[in-house]
């Protein structure tokens, strides 16, 4: 795994802080709430919401991305398409920081990622 466990703890609380001002309010987090998942050096962020013919079973729609270039010490930040293909973010498609990726996603210049 690219990431140290500093690292690790760093993004954990940095994704807890962008999950707490962008998610749905509690009365309909079973209909949809947002959510994040680390996968070695690539961190997804994903709407939750129930399977339209099972409501008891739930699904995850990642709609971001970021990926860790150890060598450059950059994330890079994608967005996925709706040819469900991923696509760099092309306003601001690498950061230095873990934190800058959760800015660039709140500020979502072009509509990319919160519509």
């Amino acid at each position: 795994m690219a990431l140290s466990e500093f690292e690790i703890k760093k993004m954990e609380k940095a994704a807890e802080s962008f999950l707490a001002a962008r998610r749905p309010p509690p009365e309909i987090r079973s209909k949809l709430d947002i959510g994040w998942r680390l996968e070695d050096q690539t961190l997804y962020i994903f709407e939750i919401r129930p399977v339209w013919n099972n409501p008891t079973e739930y699904k995850e729609y990642p709609f971001a991305k970021a990926s860790f270039v150890k060598s450059q010490g950059i994330w890079k930040i994608y967005w996925l398409r709706q040819n469900l293909k991923w696509q760099s973010y092309e306003p601001t498609p690498q950061v230095k920081s873990i934190e800058s990726v959760f800015s660039t996603l709140n500020s979502d210049e072009h509509g990319c990622f919160f519509g």
